[in-house]
């Protein structure tokens, strides 16, 4: 199986909280999460695909507006339409919390892990534009 991997980065904006004190949503890392399957998707079969169920969600440390985020993600098997892929978020810059200077930041040293996932994808066979050689158990 070729190795399909994906990686977007992005800073969570103001629109994103959520909550007081400018948390956001878990929800938002699976937005993420679903945009990283659609790259993989994209990559392995040349269609978006159907994202159908998370069999893993892990929440491991708060986000908040002024973050920046890297999602990442990897196909890690392939059945005759199924992928199955893991996730993960991990915070790269967060807000320095500064008073008086609310547009300060700082660059983690080690990115935080913010968030885990695993699902399934599909892509119907009719649907499948990318050659490959037949999966065998």
């Amino acid at each position: 199986m070729e190795n399909y991997t994906s990686l977007i980065r992005l800073r969570i904006s103001a629109h994103d909280a959520h909550y007081a004190g400018g948390l956001v949503d878990g929800a938002k890392m699976l937005h993420l999460f679903g945009d990283v399957a659609t790259e993989l998707l994209i990559r392995s079969d040349g269609d978006e695909g159907l994202f159908v169920a998370y069999d893993d969600i892990q929440f491991l440390a708060p986000v908040y507006a002024g973050d920046y985020i890297e999602a990442s993600g990897r196909i890690v098997a392939m059945g005759k339409s199924s992928r199955k892929m893991v996730f993960e978020a991990r915070k790269v810059i967060a807000s320095a919390a500064q008073a008086g200077q609310a547009s300060a930041a700082d660059v983690l040293a080690e990115p935080i892990v913010v968030c885990k996932a695993s699902g399934t994808c599909v892509v119907p066979v009719p649907c499948q534009r990318i050659a490959r050689p037949p999966v065998t158990c």
